[in-house]
This record gives C-alpha cells, sequence and structure tokens, in this order.
C-alpha cells in the first residue's frame, strides 16, 4: 500500500469525504493524507466510489486541548488490541465491539479514531481497510496482521499476537530508556552546576588568589582561572555557537548522510554499541517471521521490515535482499555480504531457506538476539554507577584542590 507509506513520512492534511460502497450505502469520514490526490487513491484502494473530498479544516477554538495533550502511546494501542482481541473471541459483532471500546477509552484522541474506524466498519469497509486511514497510529506493519488475519480467517489470533509483540517490543525499550535516564540526568545536572559555579561562584572566590599576590599557584587552580575568564568573556558567543551547532546537527541528521552517520555511531559506541546492534537483528528477525507467519508473500514482508528496522544501514540490507529475491536469489545470499550481519544470522537464515522453516528459524533468532541484549542492557546499567561515581569524584577533589591549596599557601 504505497500510499499509506507514503503518507506517513511527509506532512498530513485532514480531509472530510464521502463515499459509496459495493451496497450503494453511503459513507462519511474524515481521512488523514499529505494531498488531495493520495487521499482519492487510499479511498479507491478500499473499492469504493469517491462522491466529494474537500480539506477539513479546524479554526484554533474548536481544538480540544485534551485531545492534544493525550496522545496515544504504544501502551494505549495494546490495550486496545488486546480487548479488541477479546470480544472478537467471545463472538462481538465486530462494529459493535469498537465502539464499546470506544465508549471505555479514556483518551479523546483515540476515542475519535476508535469511533471513526467503528463507522467505517458499519459502513461495509473491512478493519484493515478502516486501520488505514490512520497511518499516525496504526503503521504498515500493525495493518498488514490485521488485513491476513482477515484473510486467513483468524483475525483473533492475529490481534493476539499483535499485542505481544507490541508489549515486548515497549519492554525492551523501556529497559533501554531506563539504562540512560539515570546517567543523562547525572551529566546534564553536572555541566549545570559547573555552569552556575563558573559564571557566578568561581570568579569572586578566584579572584582572591590574584588580589593575594600569590604567584605560584597549582596547575589545576590554573587552568581552573583561564577556563573560569573564557567562560565569563565569551559566554554569549559560547551559547550562540552552541545553539547553531544544534540546529545544524538536528538538520544534518534529518538529511540520508546523516542518518547513516547516526545509525553507524550508534552501532560502533563503546559497549553500548554492541547491545544496539542486537536490537536492530532482533527486530528485523521478529518482523519478518511475525510477516511470514502470517502468510503474507516473502516480498511483502521484507518491504514490511525495512520499514519497520528504524536503520539506514540495516534498511538498505534488507531492501537489497528484497531486490535479490525478486531475481530469483535468496535472503542469505545478501546478508552474507554484510559485516553488519553476523554469520549466525546469516546462516541461520540459509537454513531455513533451505528446509522451508524460516519463520521458525527466524522466530529462534530473535529469542537469542533478544535475550543477548538483555543481559548486556543489565550488565551495562551495573557498570554505569561505579564508572559516574569515580568520575564525579575525580571532578569533585580536582575542584576542591584547585581552591584548598591556594587558601593554604595565603594562610602560611
Amino acid at each position: 500500500m504505497p500510499a499509506l507509506r507514503s503518507s506517513s513520512r511527509s506532512e498530513e492534511v485532514e480531509y472530510k469525504y464521502q463515499t459509496k460502497n459495493a451496497d450503494g450505502q453511503i459513507v462519511e469520514g474524515i481521512i488523514d493524507a499529505p494531498s488531495e490526490d493520495s487521499a482519492i487513491s487510499i479511498l479507491h484502494s478500499k473499492q469504493v466510489v469517491v462522491l466529494s473530498l474537500e480539506e477539513f479544516k479546524k479554526d484554533v477554538f474548536s481544538k480540544d486541548l485534551n485531545q492534544v495533550l493525550s496522545r496515544t502511546t504504544t501502551k494505549d494501542i495494546v490495550v486496545f488490541t488486546r480487548q479488541m482481541a477479546t470480544l472478537i473471541e467471545a463472538d462481538m459483532p465486530l462494529a459493535e465491539g469498537l465502539r464499546t471500546l470506544a465508549q471505555q477509552t479514556e483518551k479523546p484522541g483515540l476515542k475519535k479514531i476508535v469511533m471513526d474506524v467503528a463507522k467505517n466498519v458499519e459502513g461495509g469497509s473491512s478493519l484493515s481497510s478502516a486501520l488505514s486511514n490512520h497511518p499516525k497510529v496504526f503503521t504498515t506493519f500493525y495493518i498488514k496482521l490485521v488485513q491476513s488475519g482477515e484473510v486467513s480467517g483468524k483475525l483473533q489470533a492475529s490481534l493476539s499476537y499483535l499485542a505481544d509483540y507490541l508489549e515486548r517490543s515497549q519492554s525492551i525499550n523501556s529497559k533501554i530508556r531506563g539504562a540512560l535516564i539515570y546517567p543523562a540526568f547525572v551529566v546534564s545536572a553536572m555541566i549545570i552546576v559547573m555552569l552556575i559555579m563558573g559564571v557566578y561562584v568561581l570568579p569572586q572566590l578566584l579572584s582572591i588568589f590574584e588580589d593575594s599576590g600569590i604567584t605560584e599557584l597549582p596547575i589545576t587552580t590554573r587552568i581552573l582561572m583561564a577556563g573560569t575568564d573564557f567562560l565569563n568573556n565569551y559566554l554569549y558567543y559560547i551559547l550562540l555557537v552552541l545553539i547553531v551547532g544544534g540546529f545544524l546537527t538536528v538538520r544534518f541528521l534529518k538529511t540520508t548522510k546523516g542518518k547513516i552517520w547516526r545509525d553507524n555511531f550508534l552501532v560502533t559506541m563503546p559497549s553500548l554499541g554492541k547491545v544496539i546492534q542486537n536490537l536492530y537483528l532482533a527486530r528485523v528477525s521478529e518482523s519478518l517471521s511475525t510477516l511470514i507467519k502470517s502468510g503474507l508473500p516473502i516480498l511483502d514482508a521484507l518491504h514490511i521490515a525495512s520499514d519497520l528496522v528504524g536503520n539506514e544501514n540495516y534498511r538498505r540490507i534488507i531492501i537489497a535482499a528484497e531486490e535479490n529475491v525478486r531475481n530469483g536469489g535468496n535472503i542469505s545470499e545478501i546478508l552474507s555480504q554484510y559485516a553488519e550481519m553476523p554469520p549466525l544470522f546469516s546462516s541461520m537464515v540459509a537454513i531455513g531457506e533451505r528446509t522451508g522453516k524460516l519463520d521458525y528459524m527466524l522466530e529462534h533468532v530473535s529469542k537469542f538476539y533478544k535475550s543477548e541484549s538483555e543481559t548486556a542492557i543489565g550488565s551495562i546499567t551495573q557498570l554505569i554507577e561505579p564508572i559516574l561515581v569515580l568520575v564525579l569524584g575525580f571532578g569533585v577533589a580536582i575542584l576542591v584542590s584547585s581552591i584548598l591549596l591556594p587558601i593554604y599557601s595565603m594562610v602560611g
């Protein structure tokens, strides 16, 4: 569904539409798309006749503040997916189940989306087609799995697996954030304290040493005085350089070269780089395994997995594998040519292709790399705290010695 992929990557506009389905029923709703042509293409893909389409404009006062503040999270989607699977298992009609979920949803944004999905389903659309109107909330991966469940008659099983998959992904992301929040907080606090000390405290304290006439100051004190003078004399220039540098860095990271540089940096960082690489490998293998199990053609599975991986280098590798398969080759042939793909990964894929159990092998590969990542994250978390304590202790020791040693010389 090219229209969906393009709409998720560019600025979207809301369009109000009116269509007629195969049964002759009139269906109205709102769809997000980057342009009017894209909106018409998405609607035509649902096998409906477009009667009217116009941009849906809101004034500033018509926006619901709660809806703006309460954005939909992965946890909300997991809860919605699992509840939907339960209602389908209980043989509740799909549209009725969606309206029930919408009524008990607390977040206004998600409630509006679910109500729109229910309205489209009542109008004759399939669940996957109704979900595709909201690409910012439901990814192509999500929609494709739902569509696969509809075709195979196993919608409840597909939704249950989707909920499990999203929960596992969220759990790993939470562990990574938890491992990085503490050191990021400590480093940020240290930088703020250093700036306050350098601007307000140290200039007055160090001026005493200059007025006392002491000629032989410790080297640490001389360095501290020079750094303090530089900070106070060029403070505004430093701030300007930081702001402009940050802006240019953000612009650069949005380019293709910037994304490649960032992704290379992430996987080559000491200690943490290996963890991030294993997480990407686990994501690739689990996504492919899930899509193949759902009955999607291997080319579609590779294309969707390339959008899901979140790393430009691995995305290019998967696209190269997709092209090789399209030309009659194998996935493992391409994977073995790249240093980013470990020999274990390529060998397991090759065995899966030869035995016809590619999804099974990819599932085991995913479990292996996920287990490796979680173990490494735990080890790094335990190692970060003592390292930070040593760094802070060393900094405090230098600061104290730079101030106390000259004071002892003055007293002497």
